[in-house]
Parts: structure tokens; sequence; C-alpha cells
């Protein structure tokens, strides 16, 4: 079983940066997907972006295209989400998971492919 803990999240103003860490703990790692989702209150949980345990592959929502940036370091156990350029509408909850794949350039956009979620951080972007 994988443990996630995230950490990094907080207030901002529009325009500012954050960038989230999410360390995991267990022997593969490496083997593991990885995604980060969002979850504003009263809405449900969305995709942000993914990145395959080789990190040779990324994916993001639209939303976000330009302005964030998966990145992970396999000897660390960490994957990160670098926000650039926040807007008040990226304000919500943001979780990390894992997916065990086998495969190096697997990743997934799908809330329910995820086996494993981290507690979640908050993001607040003022105006």
């Amino acid at each position: 079983q994988v443990q996630l803990v995230e950490s990094g999240g907080g207030l901002v103003q529009a325009g500012g940066s954050l960038r989230l860490s999410c360390a995991a703990s267990g022997r593969t790692f490496s083997r593991y997907a990885m995604g980060w989702f969002r979850q504003a209150p009263g809405k449900e949980r969305e995709f942000v972006a993914t990145i395959s345990w080789s990190g040779g592959s990324t994916y993001y929502v639209d939303s976000v295209k330009g302005r964030f940036a998966i990145s992970r370091d396999n000897a660390k156990n960490t994957v990160y989400l670098q926000m650039n350029s926040l807007k008040p509408e990226d304000t919500a909850v943001y979780y990390c998971a894992a997916v065990y794949s086998g495969s190096g350039l697997y990743y997934s956009t799908k809330r329910a492919e995820y086996d494993y979620w981290g507690q979640g951080t908050q993001v607040t972007v003022s105006s």
C-alpha cells in the first residue's frame, strides 16, 4: 500500500505561484502513475494533471495548461505540482493520487482509476 502526504498549500494572490509536494511511502513508488485533482466546495473532484511513473508522459486539464507543471523525483518518492499565474478559480482542495500500472508511460485522468489518495491541501487564490 502507498501512503501519500501533501504539503505546500496556502493563500496566494492572483498571479502568484505555489508549489505543492506529495511525499509517498512504499517500496514501488516508481511503478505508480501519479495525478493531481482538486475539489472546490460544493463541486465534484476534478482532474488537474498526471504524470507516468517514468516521467515521460504528462497531461493537463485545458484550464491549467501553460500555467501548471507536474514533475516527479522517484529517488525522493515525491511528486510536485508547480502552479504559476494562479487565478481565483484555482481555489480548491488539491489532492494527489497514485495508480499502479507497470508501464512507464501510462497515466490516467480518471478519478475512479486511482487507488491511493492524499489527505488534500488547501489552495486559496485571492483577487
